[in-house]
């Protein structure tokens, strides 16, 4: 049996929800790198609202990598469009914030409004997915 911490689960979703939408109000302002950055961070403090949640937190920023521990010891089945969001958002880890991240310019000219709405659509299934999984281990009754 697996003791659900529902509190420490439900205090990351909480930053996870409030950064999404903090996303969304970067697109508004055209601040598309920074929506970019943000969704990961929200997908990351998903899932690791889930891990905390198992008593299995993690270090470290690569949602793939946060993913496949989750598959791994909960033994999950994962759809590849959950793979793909984490797989995208990866990659506006970095060079969403650094100038040195490219050869000329700075990051806020390299990120389109259509990037950054593509991002807040990923965060938030990562973020649904989460949730339909907390769900799921809580009707087990694994608490």
């Amino acid at each position: 049996m697996v003791f659900l911490d529902v509190d420490e689960y439900e205090r990351w979703m909480k930053s996870a929800i409030k950064t999404l939408e903090s996303a969304r109000r970067d697109i508004k302002q055209g601040d598309y790198n920074w929506a970019c950055f943000k969704a990961h961070q929200a997908g990351e403090k998903a899932l690791k609202a889930l891990l905390w949640g198992v008593g299995l937190p993690r270090t470290g920023h690569a949602l793939t990598h946060l993913l496949n521990y989750i598959i791994r010891e909960l033994n999950l089945e994962v759809s590849s469009d959950i793979k793909s969001a984490c797989l995208l958002l990866d990659k506006y880890y970095v060079p969403t914030r650094y100038p040195n991240a490219w050869v000329e310019g700075v990051p806020e000219d390299y990120y389109s409004e259509s990037e950054a709405e593509d991002a807040v659509v990923k965060a938030k299934r990562i973020i649904e997915w989460v949730e339909e999984t907390w769900r799921e281990l809580l009707r087990r009754g694994e608490s």
